[in-house]
């Protein structure tokens, strides 16, 4: 059964170390800027169609900088 509420992600800039892992697990998501850092594609909402490929990247980020939230 789907959580209520719209999924949002947002990345830890922080935290990133451009490991990519996200981007590799859901390109429609995430994308890497020129020094390889992750960063959410628009506004960071995610169509119920890719909540899973959201989650698991989130849970596959290694220094756990994707943030997952449910709005």
């Amino acid at each position: 059964m789907r959580e209520k509420g719209t999924l949002r992600l947002s990345i830890d800039s922080a935290r990133c170390q451009g490991h990519n892992r996200c981007c590799a697990l859901a390109p429609e998501l995430f994308d890497a800027d020129e020094l390889g850092f992750a960063h959410v594609k628009g506004s960071g909402l995610v169509p119920a169609a890719l909540e899973e490929k959201a989650l698991l990247a989130t849970r596959n980020c290694p220094e756990y900088a994707v943030r997952a939230k449910r709005e």
